[in-house]
């Protein structure tokens, strides 16, 4: 169908639009004057009529009635996201949630309205986050939800750097939980596709499981082939939409993340669900104040900053790093050292499995038994990306270095693999090539059995979540 629009004559195309006005037809992104509104920012509606429009945007409008369903594939490629299980596993459920189940599923497919959601949290005295921000726009990014909230918890730390929001902000608010949450089931009647960025995390403090959703931090593809990667939406905005949310260090704006999340849908729809998206991530500068940090993250709320001194060894400040979006459970710190070299020196002393973030840069993760007895695990990063080591490399690795590259150029000059040879030793060389060799055989053999187990156990959890939810959905009826 869509080739055929393409290449349909122009006066065609205006008959059929004007058509569908009339009879008020709708496509994914609603009647022609909402298409003109989300699809063309420059004029908007302004210019209505169907014959004063360009043929791409008449072919785009039509291509919205389409029957490939682009917001079904959209929430299948988040369902089906290997992170998801891990992500979406809401296990501290409790009175407080509410369950939106869809009952008429022949209705609920075909649904294509769509309201993206981004919440703020600040940090309570029992270790937990709570809502005291939420806003939600629709397709066309207007408004349909922006309220503070009022927290029932004491509140340990607003986060007004990142949430932009003070405790005079909340003086006057009488809004509670269970009012967004009546507010929220209100937007997703029969359907409606939920959109966010790390939608978890809104969810989780909104204390809503609602399943029909499309999370904008799975459904792009780094051009690495990633799918562990979880880019930040600034980064995201600035690859996909070539602008950035905001700029580096100013207050998160609700209203704009949630805009921010939709327009993200938008694009994918615009440019083919089915169709590859790789984008480039764009990588943050580190400057060298921050180097001379060591990032440690997953650290359990019930661990304090005396435990973390005994975990990294040395001279350091403890910075508790707000997160916007945590789990609740955990929290992140910064260990600040006087110089890199001290910070390397710490990691270096850190006694850990050697892992990769999603990201994968180097980090190591600690696991030791608390005073109560509960095993617990903190995980260790250095904030350089540039080098997995940032050590200055010792001489014999650097004449190793020199051997492996002088044995590469061998076949362009045999001259150069001789001066080399004689400068290190031929036995000594060829003995270690072969080790390095034979060491690199063993880790990709080691990658693709610990890859094989990665993915049993995704689908393992995978299967336990689809179970849990329906066991929860049956309980609630």
């Amino acid at each position: 169908m869509e080739g055929k629009i393409e290449t349909a004559d122009k006066k065609v195309l205006v008959d059929i639009v004007k058509l569908a006005q009339k009879r008020g037809l709708k496509g994914k992104l609603g009647g022609w004057k909402e298409f003109l509104n989300s699809y063309d920012k420059k004029f908007g509606a302004s210019m209505s009529d169907p014959s004063k429009r360009s043929h791409e945007i008449l072919a785009a409008f039509l291509n919205t009635f389409s029957k490939e369903e682009d917001l079904k594939r959209l929430v299948q490629l988040t369902l089906q996201h290997p992170l998801y299980p891990l992500d979406y596993s809401f296990s501290s459920i409790d009175e407080e949630w509410i369950v939106i189940n869809l009952k008429n599923k022949s209705k609920v497919m075909k649904s294509t309205a769509m309201v993206a959601v981004d919440c703020e949290m600040v940090l309570c005295e029992d270790g937990t986050e709570a809502l005291v921000k939420v806003c939600v726009v629709d397709h066309n990014l207007e408004v349909k939800l922006n309220q503070l909230v009022k927290p029932d918890k004491e509140i340990a730390d607003y986060r007004t750097e990142i949430t932009g929001i003070s405790s005079q902000d909340l003086e006057a608010v009488t809004c509670s939980l269970a009012d967004i949450q009546k507010s929220m089931k209100k937007l997703l009647p029969k359907g409606t596709i939920l959109v966010g960025h790390s939608l978890h995390s809104d969810l989780r403090v909104l204390k809503l499981d609602y399943v029909r959703v499309v999370d904008t931090a799975y459904i792009f593809q780094s051009l690495d082939g990633s799918i562990h990667r979880r880019p930040s939406l600034n980064r995201l905005c600035q690859a996909v939409l070539g602008h950035e949310v905001r700029e580096k260090g100013a207050p998160h704006n609700c209203l704009d993340d949630a805009r921010a999340a939709m327009n993200l849908v938008l694009a994918r729809i615009k440019h083919g669900v089915d169709r590859e998206f790789p984008i480039p991530l764009i990588e943050e500068h580190v400057s060298e104040s921050e180097m001379a940090k060591l990032l440690l993250h997953k650290i359990p709320n019930t661990v304090d900053n005396e435990t973390l001194h005994k975990i990294v060894l040395g001279d350091f400040k403890i910075e508790v790093k707000p997160s916007r979006k945590g789990q609740g459970e955990y929290y992140t710190a910064l260990a600040v050292f006087r110089n890199q070299q001290e910070a390397d020196d710490a990691y270096e002393n850190v006694q850990g499995s050697k892992l990769k973030d999603t990201n994968g840069l180097p980090q190591k993760r600690v696991t030791f038994r608390l005073s109560s007895g509960m095993t617990v695990n903190i995980f260790v990063r250095k904030m350089a990306t540039n080098e997995p080591n940032d050590r200055t490399p010792s001489k014999r690795a650097l004449q190793m270095d020199e051997a492996v590259d002088a044995s590469k150029k061998a076949k362009m000059d045999p001259k150069i693999e001789e001066d080399a040879l004689t400068s290190f030793g031929k036995g000594d060389t060829e003995a270690h090539l072969n080790e390095i060799e034979e060491l690199n055989q063993r880790l990709k053999q080691s990658e693709m059995e610990i890859e094989s187990l990665r993915k049993q156990l995704t689908q393992k959890d995978f299967e336990i979540t689809m179970l849990h939810k329906l066991v929860s959905s049956l309980k609630k009826r």
